[in-house]
């Protein structure tokens, strides 16, 4: 692992002490007291790469760290022993942020610019979720410092969210109403640009399809059989079809999940796994309609019965413009990432390790962007929480410029000092805004009122089985 160098950001603290508002210079001060605190909590979460809902070290050391600082924590929340929520203050306004920790499976790497597993066959942070956490908790304690001193009034409340990746751990919590009174909450996501985000992200749904039938002799009398693999297979041919009547921004992926044992049985259950995806949620329910009705054709078709299991799904993020202002702003107070010789070389050689264009590391902070009609591929379930409260996102560069995500690149990154500047710049860039936000309450209202503004009539609902969380057993 690359030995981390301490200059970071380059910004002299006493030099612009005169310019920056005092509790804005305590935050700063702050995450730069923690500094070391706080890598290793991102470090730790990075090794233990723990996957969706089984995250219970990464969970455990971020907790015990807000219980330390004296926030009152509790844990096991919305039934999931890996969520928790850690709280200081009283009183409005109510001022949330987001923390994630989970990893993806079989990404496991080392903070080295070539490619080698850290633990064989193990996670590994192609998000960054091990930064994200460690950050806005970073954040949250400078705030917590401030209420403490009697500098700010109100409550912080650091959300510990798992299982982003897969499960929609953000959805049974917000079905557990623990995001129902805040007035504006925060997240960041790691990236290879430092912007306040002002792009959406597509809605999706998940569902499993399930053909019944029944089973025959393929070869001695299959005229007695229903092949629900007949009617799999009818269902998938008629969404292809559908793909030419579709808007251009809808996304349709699909995967079998049981399709038979052997040839010599017609099988009597089939599966399929389908995710739908749009600019918005509108858009999804519309061709999850027309999915149902090709699903029902197909088991006319071959005589099966056809089921349908929600396994979850997931809002857009709304988008709120007076909210990215407020941190663009932040972002600037705290100034561009600088990157040693060192640091640059890593970015260049790991990326030609990967096969792509080596294009350094964007260090500067871009400007606001205009929102786009369609976002980009990807989904969050940070789009649910945006629908109850209005949601202020920060994107931070962690990686070079132009990384693959999901990959073993941003893994690497992640755990060493390129990932590092990035953390700490979110933790900085949120936690001075969280300041605009507890001391400005015509920020509050205008964010509020751009976000009924654009909810409109709009009712957030679970898109969720009924029932517990799927925590595994083991």
């Amino acid at each position: 692992m690359m030995k981390y160098i301490i200059p970071f950001l380059l910004l002299s603290l006493s030099s612009v002490a005169q310019t920056i508002p005092a509790n804005k210079q305590a935050v700063l001060s702050s995450v730069a007291k923690h500094e070391k605190e706080l890598i290793r909590l991102s470090d730790s979460v990075w090794s233990y790469a723990e996957i969706a809902m089984k995250e219970h070290k990464s969970a455990k050391i971020l907790a015990d760290y807000a219980e330390k600082q004296g926030f009152r924590v509790t844990r096991n929340v919305a039934e999931i022993p890996t969520a928790f929520i850690a709280e200081y203050g009283s009183g409005k306004p109510i001022i949330g942020i987001l923390g994630e920790f989970d990893a993806l499976p079989g990404l496991s790497q080392k903070a080295q610019p070539t490619k080698a597993a850290y633990q064989e066959g193990g996670g590994g942070h192609g998000c960054g979720h091990n930064m994200f956490g460690a950050a806005s908790l970073g954040a949250a304690t400078a705030i917590k410092e401030l209420i403490a001193s009697g500098k700010l009034k109100g409550t912080v409340r650091y959300y510990g969210t798992p299982a982003e990746e897969d499960l929609a751990g953000k959805v049974y919590m917000a079905r557990a109403g623990v995001f129902n009174d805040l007035d504006v909450c925060l997240d960041w996501h790691p990236d290879y640009e430092n912007k306040a985000n002002m792009q959406s992200s597509q809605a999706v749904v998940s569902y499993t399809v399930t053909f019944k039938g029944k089973s025959a002799h393929a070869a001695a009398d299959p005229w007695n059989g229903k092949s629900a693999l007949d009617a799999a297979e009818l269902f998938n041919i008629g969404m292809n079809f559908l793909r030419e009547h579709i808007r251009p921004s809808v996304r349709i992926h699909y995967v079998y999940k049981q399709a038979g044992n052997v040839p010599n049985v017609i099988p009597d259950e089939a599966s399929v796994w389908i995710w739908i995806r749009d600019s918005k949620r509108s858009g999804v329910a519309a061709v999850e309609e027309r999915m149902k009705e090709i699903a029902e054709g197909a088991a006319k078709m071959t005589r099966t019965q056809a089921s349908f299991f929600m396994d979850n799904g997931l809002y857009e993020i709304l988008v709120n413009e007076s909210g990215a202002k407020a941190l663009h702003k932040n972002m600037e107070l705290v100034g561009p990432i600088t990157y040693t010789d060192e640091e640059k070389a890593f970015a260049d050689k790991i990326m030609k390790e990967y096969g792509a264009e080596a294009q350094g590391i964007a260090g500067g902070i871009k400007p606001l962007e205009a929102t786009r009609p369609d976002a980009d591929g990807g989904s969050t379930d940070v789009g649910d929480v945006s629908y109850i409260v209005p949601e202020i996102t920060l994107n931070a560069a962690t990686a070079p410029y132009k990384s693959p995500w999901h990959s073993w690149v941003v893994v690497a990154c992640g755990g060493m000092s390129i990932g590092h500047k990035g953390m700490l710049f979110a933790a900085k860039s949120l936690g001075t805004t969280m300041v605009d936000l507890f001391e400005n309450e015509s920020l509050r209202k205008e964010i509020r009122a751009e976000f009924e503004k654009r909810k409109g009539n709009e009712v957030w609902k679970a898109m969720i089985p009924d029932g517990p969380p799927p925590v595994p057993k083991n």
